[in-house]
């Protein structure tokens, strides 16, 4: 466990990606106690720079030995760089806080949302798994319509923007936008498919049975964020041309009735979540709403008239923060509270 201090010594490892850069952003914004920070990434990046505070942080590059005296290291380097590096972390007394799948379904290892399951941190040997972007703003709403009513059922279709796959992507969105529009040929390169002005039904590689990969992690990693594996989900996820920010239609099926106002009530007082929900006002959740912040936006919110207990929702949330970056860091922060 984290030993008590007034200050830490913290690591970002692969800070020079978007989810690392958005790390560093929320470490300053929120204030972390923090005596030093520590940033690390591959050879390609030795000597870059992060400001910090207004201090200068210079990456420095990763190996095994780099983990003496580093309180908490949050990982977004890949699985392939989490399974190898992080055990080296934890024996060195490094409390790992990885974004990576490496180890989510990892029965060893904690999945955390802090609004959902903190007290999951508590069995910690060392490694932390962050969950898939999609599934952290999803379980945020569904813990408190679970703890009220018992969710039987939740049938999603995610709407995910493109720094979802990464820096690479978000250039294919601009460069097929602006040749698009300038009657040039548009060229495909980190989609099977063009992305500007297009959907595309395909998240990670298709499996035998015809879902995603992508899809199957919000199925499993669901089921153990909410401690609770008789909860269904069925899951389509898809890719579409917008920059930040993921969105997702939610049917959410229980076992007791909620009305549409009991529902808003539950999430208007739950942690984590803005209720944004007037749409005779055109006021409903929207990726350029929640971008750059941390919660999960909720609106749309109705009964679904087709099963007895039904209820219908749109929510949207910022990927790179709650997805990713700051629920590492919020997840630091519970560590701290229970050292």
């Amino acid at each position: 466990m984290l030993k008590k201090k007034d200050k830490y010594v913290i690591a970002v490892v692969g800070a020079t990606g978007a989810v690392g850069n958005e790390m560093v952003s929320v470490l300053e914004e929120r204030n972390f106690p923090m005596e030093k920070l520590r940033l690390f990434a591959s050879e390609r990046s030795e000597g870059k720079t992060l400001n910090f505070h207004d201090k200068t942080v210079t990456v420095e590059i990763l190996t095994e030995k780099v983990f003496d005296g580093i309180d908490i290291a949050l990982f977004s380097a890949g699985a392939e760089r989490s399974l190898h590096y992080a055990p080296f972390a934890a024996r060195a007394g490094c409390i790992v806080v990885d974004n990576s799948s490496a180890w989510r379904m990892d029965p060893g290892v904690p999945l955390v949302v802090p609004e959902v399951n903190p007290h999951d941190l508590k069995w910690h040997k060392g490694i932390i798994a962050n969950p898939n972007c999609s599934t952290i703003q999803m379980v945020v709403v569904l813990k408190p319509i679970h703890d009220a009513a018992k969710i039987k059922r939740v049938v999603v279709t995610t709407f995910q923007a493109v720094s979802g796959t990464g820096k690479k992507a978000m250039d294919e969105l601009l460069h097929q936008t602006a040749d698009f529009l300038n009657f040039k040929e548009l060229k495909a390169v980190v989609y099977p498919h063009q992305i500007a002005f297009n959907c595309l039904p395909h998240i990670d590689k298709f499996m035998d049975d015809g879902y995603t990969k992508e899809e199957i992690k919000m199925v499993n990693e669901t089921q153990k964020i909410m401690g609770d594996p008789s909860i269904r989900v069925s899951p389509t996820t898809v890719r579409v041309p917008v920059f930040r920010g993921h969105s997702e239609a939610l049917n959410i099926e229980t076992e007791k009735k909620l009305t549409a106002n009991e529902v808003r009530s539950l999430l208007s007082t739950a942690p984590g979540i803005i209720v944004y929900d007037a749409p005779e006002k055109n006021v409903y959740p929207l990726p350029t709403i929640c971008a750059g912040r941390d919660e999960v936006y909720a609106g749309r919110i109705r009964e679904d008239n087709t099963v007895e207990n039904g209820i219908n929702m749109w929510i949207s949330a910022d990927n790179l923060r709650k997805g990713a970056a700051t629920n590492a860091v919020q997840i630091a922060e519970v560590l701290i509270k229970m050292a």
